[in-house]
């Protein structure tokens, strides 16, 4: 069984910046991969970073603007937002090993 635990969202104005976390415990394998997903209201979940060792992946919709990295010591992944727009307004999941977290609210709104 795996723990998945996000915090760190809010309400943010445009432009602003945020940083998620994603605490994992539980039967995991060594450094596995770990995504995030957001699934804004009326549409579908849709995959927004990911990382596999310490390698990120991300959705052209955020590339450039968004960073994600691992603490190994802490099993915790984080991604962090900048340059925030009202569009990046969903309920953000993290994953990995097809578990997922609890979600964690993100609001962009002035």
């Amino acid at each position: 069984q795996v723990q998945l635990v996000e915090s760190g969202g809010g309400l943010v104005q445009p432009g602003g910046s945020l940083r998620l976390s994603c605490a994992v415990s539980g039967s995991i394998s060594s450094r596995p991969a770990v995504n995030w997903y957001r699934q804004a209201p009326g549409k579908e979940r849709e995959f927004v970073a990911g990382i596999i060792w310490t390698g990120g992946v991300y959705a052209d919709s955020v590339k450039g603007r968004f960073s994600i990295s691992r603490d190994i010591a802490k099993n915790t992944v984080t991604l962090q937002m900048n340059s925030l727009k009202p569009e990046d307004t969903a309920v953000y999941y993290c994953n990995t090993q097809g578990f997922w977290g609890q979600g964690t609210q993100v609001t962009v709104s002035s």
